[in-house]
């Protein structure tokens, strides 16, 4: 499947390179152009804001998260493209959801560096930013690309700081197969869009647009990474890890999901198995309010966050005395 013989349909205010191997890099004619990151407060709700009024101006509209708990796969959430599972992988006519998702994941696989501490960019979870879309022809996938763009330009990422780049060759995992696009601002990776379709029945066609809210807000302000997320707690009450794990355990709880010994609960206990008890002598609490705050912005939490703080400061003096 070639979808790179016109550059993508891009226009002619793109350059095109493309390598013997396959590789390819399209850049935009006026990249030279300075990048000046933004110097206003920043604030979460203001870029999902711009981010969902983007879609919403291409005729996009927003879809509700998919539920924390998984359980086919993967015990939880780890993209937002499991949202394509039934057509994707099983050659059904539907999906569970389509249009502008902004899906609160879970992933363990961030990478680390020599010392085994998340390296900046990475998280154990994070809001996918993801445009999610079952389609008829190959063609449709240009379409959502040159959409992305306009809505990325509309939140102060422009086009001509993005650079567009992949391989052009299919790859094949279990029952789907795909090929993927990667994007970048300047040098820092922002995320990608995927054609995908199922392997036995290539009718069975859609794409998965995805990025990171993080990185994107990352990219915009170019703020040290974890004083963006965190803000007044990196590099005060405890590491950057403990406080990711925090975070992550607190969307796991709010979203129903209470340590146990296996299942989504086991993947629950193992992240906070890297919070020492000495960690948080004072409480978990503070921690916990702006986590909560934070995930709240794209799904309402199923628990308070002060039931959410106990039962994290339950589970550090268990596993402390175990």
């Amino acid at each position: 499947m070639d979808l790179l013989s016109d550059g993508l349909g891009l226009g002619s205010q793109w350059e095109f390179q493309h390598g013997d191997d396959g590789h390819f890099e399209i850049r935009h004619r006026d990249r030279g152009s300075p990048f000046r990151p933004t110097t206003r407060p920043f604030s979460w709700a203001h870029l999902l804001n711009k981010l969902e009024n983007g879609f919403r101006d291409a005729g996009v509209d927003r879809a509700r998260p998919l539920p924390m708990r998984w359980g086919r796969d993967t015990e939880l959430t780890i993209s937002a493209v499991q949202a394509l599972d039934p057509l994707l992988k099983d050659g059904k006519p539907y999906v569970f959801r389509r249009g502008y998702l902004p899906q609160p994941v879970v992933r363990l696989t961030g990478e680390r560096d020599h010392t085994g501490s998340l390296r900046d960019g990475f998280l154990t979870s994070f809001v996918n930013i993801s445009r999610i879309e079952s389609v008829t022809r190959p063609t449709e996938f240009a379409g959502i690309l040159d959409q992305w763009l306009t809505v990325l330009s509309g939140v102060g990422l422009h086009a001509r700081h993005i650079t567009i780049h992949g391989r052009n060759a299919v790859w094949q995992r279990r029952e789907v197969c795909g090929l993927t696009v990667h994007f970048r601002h300047l040098d820092l990776p922002i995320g990608d869009i995927v054609l995908l379709w199922n392997a036995a029945d290539p009718t069975c066609m859609g794409v998965d647009l995805g990025s990171g809210l993080e990185r994107l807000a990352w990219a915009l302000t170019r703020r040290p990474w974890w004083e963006l997320i965190f803000g007044t707690f990196a590099g005060t009450i405890a590491p950057p890890d403990v406080l990711d794990s925090v975070r992550t355990a607190t969307l796991l709880i709010g979203s129903g999901v209470a340590p146990a010994a296996r299942g989504a609960g086991g993947v629950l206990r193992r992240i906070l198995a890297s919070v020492p008890p000495e960690a948080a002598p004072m409480g978990v609490s503070t921690l916990v309010r702006q986590s909560h705050g934070y995930w709240s912005g794209t799904s309402p939490m199923a628990v308070p966050w002060p039931e959410v703080a106990r039962a994290i400061e339950r589970e550090l003096p268990r596993r402390g005395t175990a």
